[in-house]
């Protein structure tokens, strides 16, 4: 129980602290959410190379195959686009519209799993993605188009996710052969902007050059929490904490940036929550039954 106990509190701080990245990404700013991914990505393969010669883990990197690599590689792509969409949002004033593409990612992933792993779904998981259809459909009305952040958030990091599993690598070891894959491109960026006058790094004050450099340790923190919990607590667990992320991007949109929220918009968000609650009603309910037809399998089989 203990273990289980330290397991939600690693979750609740990994979401809670992905929740509040609106308050941060912000305080960077001249700098333009290119910039921002670009350094992100420097500074994270800093301190997961950090990390890693602390525990003096290096032997996975002679192990890993040329599928484990190819994945990973996908894997740094799909996380960029996923990074640098979710910086421009919320430094371009959309932070509930990015706080939607994190609400409706499970219903994309259970999708994935009909389309890429042919799974059968449960009336209520339909239930749940059809109302998730519905909600696009309501919030293209209001916003006058798609709503493209989040749809691009949320498929983005389920395809990460799907990539991810495939590949089978820790988070750590995960991360550092992403950056790696990104860092040339990234560094590349940053060379040439500082060059033509354009970069922000060290022209605006030390506080703003040490905020861009913790833009590692603000992606690997979270990162390890997660993991932490990961391994500690049920996945069911896991997927109802993933819900604060969400819930506090949502607030902070709303009650601190002060984004607009015309009816139509809340009967879209309402629709999505309705989706979620019905998802993960199901889910809960599946556990349930998974965890008492185990119970009663070895007293059958006795019989």
């Amino acid at each position: 129980m203990p273990e289980t106990r330290r397991g939600v509190l690693y979750g609740i701080a990994a979401y809670t602290m992905w929740g509040l990245f609106p308050l941060y990404w912000p305080l960077l700013k001249p700098s333009g959410a290119v910039e921002i991914l670009a350094h992100r990505m420097v500074w994270s393969l800093a301190v997961v190379a950090a990390i890693l010669a602390v525990r003096r883990h290096w032997s996975w990197f002679r192990s890993l195959t040329r599928r484990q690599i190819v994945l990973l590689t996908v894997a740094a792509i799909t996380i960029s686009l996923n990074w640098g969409t979710y910086i421009y949002a919320v430094n371009s004033g959309h932070v509930v519209e990015s706080a939607l593409g994190y609400f409706i990612n499970p219903l994309v992933s259970v999708l994935f799993g009909v389309i890429v792993f042919r799974e059968r779904l449960r009336t209520w998981q339909w239930a749940a993605v059809g109302l998730g259809g519905l909600a696009v459909l309501v919030l293209t009305f209001d916003y006058g188009r798609l709503p493209w952040i989040a749809l691009v958030l949320a498929t983005s990091f389920g395809v990460y996710g799907l990539v991810k599993k495939a590949a089978q690598v820790g988070s750590a070891e995960s991360l550092t052969v992403e950056t790696l894959v990104l860092l040339v491109p990234a560094l590349t960026y940053l060379i040439v902007i500082e060059a033509n006058g354009t970069g922000t790094f060290g022209h605006h004050g030390t506080g703003h050059a040490l905020l861009l450099a913790v833009t590692g340790l603000v992606t690997a923190i979270p990162l390890i929490c997660f993991n932490s919990a990961a391994i500690r607590v049920p996945l069911s667990m896991i997927g109802l904490l993933q819900y604060i992320a969400p819930t506090l991007q949502f607030l902070c949109g709303i009650l601190i940036v002060h984004e607009t929220m015309p009816t139509s918009r809340w009967i879209g968000f309402a629709i999505v929550w309705l989706a979620l609650c019905a998802f993960t009603w199901d889910s809960l309910r599946a556990a349930r039954k998974a965890r008492r037809d185990s119970r009663t399998a070895p007293t059958l089989e006795t019989v």
